[in-house]
Formats: structure tokens, sequence, C-alpha cells
């Protein structure tokens, strides 16, 4: 039900840019983007979603309501390059062992993995471009380093919290739950090392680094939202600083 909730929301984003041209002309064009790398389990569903609760009152100020693209950008990427459905199960982070992968590509069995990057890149440049989204994962940061209205937030926990999380959301054993966390660490450490030459743990890519098992996910996506505010307020209309709203 989450994830189609999801789905849903990023339908109707993508659909309100087609309707652009016909609502207010003095709404704000541009929003932030918001790139969240994470630790798995370090709780970035539950923290994407309450930035999307915090600035939902701010929506009507904007052409493109608020939207995360986490598993969604999937979809959104095989629309924006027209590329079967299909494909989708190769655009996980680095799953794929790198034999299994060149055979694969040298038998056509599926395209080329640097292709699918590359799309990947450019519907998150996209997205970054119009703003009021935030983005998860696959590099985002490092796609959208050059963009002036990006702000880039790292989410770290202890290994007993981020068991816990995933036990929770994937209800898995602990076992399962510890392997799961190692492979997902390890598949998206690889997939930024291999495609885009960085470390994921390079502190200098972010502008925020949190630790969800000291700051609970609702105050740490309020810290977030206030520290984007504050970086960037020419892209929010100036009226929602007074007390008309209520944010701080």
């Amino acid at each position: 039900m989450i994830v189609q909730g999801a789905f849903e929301k990023a339908r109707l984003y993508i659909e309100s840019r087609s309707k652009s041209s016909e609502l207010n002309r003095h709404r704000v064009k541009q929003g932030p983007c918001i790139t969240i790398s994470r630790e798995t389990g370090a709780g970035a569903d539950r923290v994407s979603e309450a930035i999307i609760e915090f600035f939902k009152p701010f929506n009507d100020e904007y052409i493109h309501p608020w939207t995360v693209f986490d598993k969604n950008l999937i979809e959104k990427v095989i629309e924006d390059h027209h590329l079967p459905h299909k494909l989708s199960q190769y655009f996980i982070e680095d799953r794929l062992s790198e034999l299994k992968s060149t055979v694969n590509e040298l038998l056509g069995i599926h395209p080329h993995t640097w292709l699918l990057v590359s799309k990947t890149t450019s519907t998150i440049l996209q997205l970054a471009h119009i703003g009021n989204v935030v983005i998860v994962g696959r590099a985002a940061n490092i796609i959208t380093a050059g963009q002036k209205n990006a702000f880039h937030v790292r989410l770290v926990a202890p290994m007993e919290n981020r068991i816990k999380h995933v036990e929770e959301i994937c209800d898995k054993t602990r076992k399962e739950a510890i392997e799961y966390i190692h492979k997902e660490d390890q598949a998206r450490s690889n997939y930024l090392k291999k495609y885009f030459n960085r470390d994921v743990n390079d502190l200098s890519s972010y502008h925020l680094v949190i630790n969800t098992g000291l700051i609970p996910y609702e105050k740490a996506a309020r810290y977030i939202c206030e520290a984007v505010m504050e970086t960037f307020p020419e892209l929010f209309p100036q009226h929602i600083f007074s007390s008309e709203y209520d944010y701080a």
C-alpha cells in the first residue's frame, strides 16, 4: 500500500509538468532538491516521507508538489527513455556481479549497465532541475553536485537500530536483516565507486550528516527542512517565512 502511494505521488508530480503552463505564473517555479544517501536501515524511508509532510502546506505555492523518488525512480527512468518495463530488474544498485554483468552484456541479454546508469543520471538531473523532490540513493548527491538548488544529506545509525528497522519494514529475522544490511551497503558502495569513482563515506559530499539512532526520524526531517529553508531562502515564497506558517 505504501509503495502504491509512492507511485501515485510520483505520477501526479510527473503530470504536473505537462500542466504547468496552465497554473498561476506567480507561483514559485523551481524548488529545492534534497538528496539522501543512507546506510541500510537508517530510516531514509521514514525521514523522506516526514520531509514531504513538513513541506506539504507549501505545495500550493509551487507548480510541482513535493515528491519522494526512491524505488519509483526506476519507473520514471523507464518512462523518460521509453525502455521496456522488464529492464526494471537491472536498475538495482550494483546487484549483478562484475562477471555476470559482463557475460550478459556480451550475450545481449540486457543492455550495458553503463547505459542504464547514464539514463538514470539524466532523469535525476531533470528531477533536480524541477525541484521539490527528495531523491534517495543512486549517487544523486554526486550527480546533482553542480545544481545550485541541491541539498545533500547522509543518514547513518548504529547497527542495532538498523537491524531493528529492517526487521520491521522487511519482515526479516535478525539473521536475515544482518545479511541484508551487509549486502545492501556493499552494493551501494560498489555502485558509487564503480560508476562515479567516489566513496560513499566521503563526508565532504554532504551538507548534513544525521545519526538517526540519536535523532528520531521526524526530528531529523525537521532539521533537514529547516536547513534547506535557511540555505535556499530564494527558492521559497517570502511570505512563508512570516507567522502565517509555523515551521519553526
